[in-house]
């Protein structure tokens, strides 16, 4: 095992399979772990990996649904038949809560009642990824799409704390009632969605409606302003296609 053989594995496997950066990248940690551990196993005196630079990731912006198809969405919840009208309004308090706050799904599943104060037009989300806590203001429309679930919840006698109810037993929504939700949303809306598309919609159209990046920073709950700054690139795209319609340009 050398250091020439791994590169030419990799030079191999870009040329003849097309692998992308980040495969490349994905594979040599593997194999430098790997190797790391027959190093401390006695078997390699090396590890030859060790040196081999590692491609940097290519930036990708990303993806989000557009305002008319983010609408599609919430309106395709209010016509369509549900068996029960418990899921109607759950389904609509959980896309507006996406779509409004851009929480994540791991954070939508451990909201709990205590977390939605409607009196300061808050949302509380406890300790969300890197156990940080954040508090994000709520838009009045999804204070609407909320308090209509909670009508409905109510009349099923649900007691869970979790925010969202499971539909037949008085505990917490599962993760496959959100899959199922989106799966079919993607079929009968036309529109494809997932929880973390909806995640970057709400960054992307809060830019491109005037938010300032430090306050969408703090919404977001990003450690480093940094990683918001990859939502300008997105609404900038959309501010040189509005650019158009300037009537000088006819």
């Amino acid at each position: 095992m050398t250091r020439p053989l791994i590169e030419n594995y990799i030079l191999d496997s870009k040329i003849n399979k097309n692998w992308s950066p980040n495969t490349i990248r994905n594979t040599l940690t593997t194999i430098k772990s790997f190797l790391e551990w027959c190093k401390n196993q006695g078997f390699l005196s090396t590890n030859p990996a060790k040196e081999i630079p590692t491609p940097k990731a290519p930036k990708q912006l990303p993806h989000s649904l557009s305002k008319e198809e983010a609408m599609r969405l919430l309106e395709w919840l209010k016509i369509t038949k549900f068996h029960y009208a418990f899921e109607r309004s759950r389904g609509l308090a959980m896309i507006g809560i996406f779509l409004y706050t851009g929480i994540r799904r791991k954070e939508l599943l451990n909201l709990k009642v205590s977390q939605v104060d409607f009196n300061k037009h808050t949302l509380f989300v406890d300790s969300g990824k890197g156990d940080k806590d954040r508090i994000i203001p709520l838009n009045h429309r999804l204070i609407g799409f909320l308090k209509a679930y909670l009508k409905e919840r109510e009349k099923l006698g649900k007691t869970t704390p979790y925010f969202f109810a499971n539909l037949r037993h008085n505990k917490r929504m599962s993760n496959q009632a959100i899959r199922r939700l989106f799966e079919r949303l993607k079929k009968e809306s036309g529109v494809y969605a997932y929880p973390h598309l909806l995640r970057h919609t709400f960054a992307t159209l809060m830019l491109e409606g005037g938010c300032e990046i430090y306050a969408l920073s703090k919404m977001l709950g990003h450690s480093d302003i940094k990683t918001t700054t990859i939502y300008l690139s997105v609404s900038m795209r959309h501010s040189r296609e509005q650019i158009h319609k300037h009537p000088l340009s006819y």
